[in-house]
C-alpha cells in the first residue's frame, strides 16, 4: 500500500500537472479554484496547494540522494535506541519469550509512509483538512527529545559521571542544537555524518548478533543458554490490550520506512530507489532485530530481562563480558541515539517545509518557514520547527517517567492515520481502477492490514492483565486519549482557519503562489472581503 501511494510523490505516471481553468499555470493563479487537467489518464491531485511536480521539487539541492543513502536513511531511522531497551518492556507486557519474538517478526514489514501526501491524494475535501490534521500531529509529536536524552545519559555513564537531571538536559539541548545547525548550515556534511553513524549502528548490532551465536553454541560461561527457548510461550498474556501496547513499541522500533517518502523531492529516480532501498533497508533491520532479540534471550533468564527495568542490552553485555563492558555499551548506545536524532531530524524538517509550502498559516509568515534560508540549500526554518517541541520535551517532564508514554502516544495517532489510508486505498481501487500503479498491493493483504490497524485502535482501551498498563501511575488508556486529542486539535485548527474566522470577520481566503529567491514555490493566502450573493 505504501509503495502504491508513494508513486504519487515520485514524479512518475501518478504525478499530474495542475492548471488554472482559464489562463495556464502562472504562479499567481487562484489555486483554490483549480481543477485537474487530465494531460493524460493518470493525472492526480498531489496537494491542496496545487503545486505541480516541478514546483514541489524546486529549491534546495534538488535530487541528490541515491539508493545507498536512501537505504542508510531507512536503516539509520529504524535502528535507534529501541532495540537496546524495549525488548524488556515488550517481554514484560506479553509475558513470554515466544510471544515477544512473534511480535518482532510479525511487525517487521513497513507500516507507514509519507502520510501527508497519501491523505491529501485520497481526501481532497474538505480542502486542507487532511493536511492540517497531519501537520499538527507531525509538529507536536515529531520531536527527537528522547534520543537526545538517551545520548546524554549514556555519555555521562561512559565518562564515569553521575547523571543529574540538569546535566542530562544540558547535553541533550546541545545535541539537538548541534544537529539542527549541522543539517541547516552544512547539508552535505550532515548526510555524510548520518550515513557514517548508520554504518556504526549496523556494526554494533552485528557484533551483538555474533556474540549471541557464540553464547548459543555453549562456548561461553553462560549456563544453559537455550533455556528460554525450550518452552518459549509459557506465561503468555491473554490480554489483547497487552499485545496492542507491546506492538506500538515494536512498531516504534521499526519506524523509519517513512523517511524516504518524506524526502522524495531529494531522491533520484524515486520509484526505482523505493523499490530497492525500501525492502533492502527494512530487510536488514528485520534480520538484525530478530537475531538481536534471540541474542538477548540467550544470555539472561526471563526473570532477569523482565526486572532489568531499562536497557536489556546492558544486561546482555554484563552477563557475557562482565560489569566493565556496560561502560563500553554506553558509548555504543550513545552513538546509536545520536545517529537516530540526525536521521529523524533530516526527514522531519522537510515534512515541516512541505507543510509551510502548502500555505498552512504559521507565525512570522509561510515564506520564511518554507524557504531554504540562509544557505539556499537546506531548510533551516523547517529544522527550527522541529527544534522547538524537542526543546520543550527536554526541559519539560521528567524524562524517565514519560519516555514509555511518549512511545505509546506517538504510535496511536499513526494507526488512526493508517486506518484512513487503507480505507482510501480501497476507495481509489473502486473509483479509479484506471490509474497506472507502479506499486500495487495484494488486496487480501490490505484486508489483513486493515484488521490489524482496527485491532491496534480498539485493543488499547481494553483493561490489561496487570490492570495498570506499562506507564503507571498514568491510566493505561491515557495515551490513546492524548493521541485522539491531538488529532482533534488539528481539526479545530483547520475549522478556525478555514471556516470560523472567515465567517466571523467576513473575509475570504484567496490563494496565490509565489516563487522565493531560492527557487522554492509556496502557496500564500490573502484576505479579501467576502462577496455577498
Amino acid at each position: 500500500m505504501h509503495l502504491f501511494l508513494s508513486s504519487i510523490m515520485s514524479g512518475n505516471p501518478f504525478t499530474g500537472s495542475w492548471k488554472n481553468k482559464s489562463d495556464g499555470d502562472s504562479l499567481d493563479q487562484d489555486v483554490d479554484e483549480k481543477r485537474p487537467v487530465q494531460d493524460d489518464a493518470s493525472a492526480v491531485h498531489v496537494g491542496p496547494g496545487g503545486h505541480s511536480f516541478e514546483e514541489n521539487t524546486a529549491g534546495g539541492l534538488g535530487r541528490h540522494l541515491g539508493v545507498t543513502t536512501c537505504t542508510l536513511l531507512i536503516v539509520g531511522r529504524i535502528i535507534g535506541t529501541g532495540i537496546f531497551s524495549t525488548p524488556s518492556s515488550i517481554l514484560d507486557g506479553v509475558g513470554s519469550i515466544g510471544a515477544s519474538l512473534m511480535l518482532w517478526f510479525g511487525t517487521m514489514y513497513p507500516r507507514s509512509g509519507g502520510e501527508k501526501v497519501y491523505l491529501e491524494a485520497i481526501y481532497t475535501r474538505p480542502k486542507y483538512l487532511a493536511t492540517v490534521v497531519f501537520a499538527v500531529n507531525a509538529v507536536l509529536l515529531g520531536f527527537t527529545a528522547s534520543g537526545c536524552i538517551v545520548f546524554a545519559s549514556n555519555i555521562l555513564v561512559s565518562a564515569g559521571k553521575v547523571a543529574t537531571t540538569w546535566s542530562e538536559r544540558g547535553i541533550a539541548l546541545g545535541v539537538i542544537v548541534f544537529v539542527t545547525l549541522l543539517h541547516g548550515l552544512t547539508p552535505h556534511t550532515g548526510v555524510y555524518i548520518m550515513n557514517l553513524l548508520t554504518i556504526c549502528k549496523i556494526i554494533i548490532l552485528i557484533f551483538v548478533v555474533i556474540t549471541g551465536c557464540v553464547v548459543l553454541s555453549g562456548k561461553t560461561h553462560i549456563a544453559n543458554p537455550q533455556v528460554n527457548f525450550s518452552n518459549a510461550f509459557a506465561g503468555s498474556s491473554h490480554s489483547s490490550g497487552d499485545y496492542a501496547t507491546a506492538t506500538f513499541k515494536v512498531l516504534n522500533a521499526y519506524a523509519g520506512w517513512s523517511n524516504i517518502n518524506y524526502v522524495l523531492s531529494n531522491v533520484r529516480n524515486p520509484v526505482r530507489t523505493l523499490k530497492i532501498a525500501g525492502p533492502l533497508g527494512l530487510g536488514i533491520c528485520a534480520a538484525l532485530y530478530l537475531l538481536a532479540n534471540i541474542a538477548y534471550f540467550s544470555a539472561a533468564t526471563k526473570g532477569q530481562i523482565e526486572s532489568s527495568g531499562g536497557t536489556v542490552a546492558a544486561l546482555f553485555f554484563k552477563n557475557v563480558f562482565g560489569t566493565e563492558a556496560e561502560r563500553a555499551l554506553s558509548v555504543f548506545i550513545a552513538l546509536s541515539a545520536l545517529g537516530n536524532v540526525v536521521t529523524i531530524t533530516f526527514a522531519a524538517c522537510r515534512v515541516n517545509q512541505e507543510l509551510a509550502k502548502e500555505g498552512i498559516p504559521l507565525p512570522f509568515g509561510n515564506k520564511f518557514w518554507a524557504s531554504h534560508w540562509p544557505t539556499g540549500k537546506s531548510p533551516l526554518p523547517g529544522l527550527i520547527i522541529h527544534l522547538i517541541p524537542s526543546v520543550v520535551m527536554i526541559l519539560g517532564p521528567p524524562p524517565r517517567i514519560v519516555n514509555a508514554f511518549i512511545l505509546d502516544v506517538e504510535g496511536y495517532p499513526t494507526q488512526i492515520i493508517n486506518f484512513f489510508i487503507v480505507i482510501g486505498l480501497f476507495w481509489m481501487r473502486w473509483k479509479r481502477p484506471d490509474i497506472p500503479r507502479p506499486f500495487k498491493v495484494w488486496l487480501p493483504l490490505a484486508v489483513f492490514y486493515l484488521a490489524a490497524v482496527v485491532f491496534l485502535i480498539v485493543a488499547p482501551f481494553l483493561r490489561p492483565a496487570n490492570g495498570v498498563g506499562d506507564t503507571p501511575p498514568l491510566p493505561y488508556y491515557l495515551y490513546c486519549l492524548v493521541g485522539i486529542g491531538i488529532m482533534f486539535v488539528g481539526v479545530g485548527y483547520w475549522a478556525a482557519w478555514r471556516v470560523l474566522l472567515p465567517k466571523v470577520f467576513g473575509y475570504e481566503l484567496v490563494p496565490h503562489k509565489e516563487k522565493l529567491e531560492d527557487g522554492t514555490v509556496v502557496t500564500l493566502f490573502s484576505r479579501q472581503k467576502a462577496r455577498r450573493d
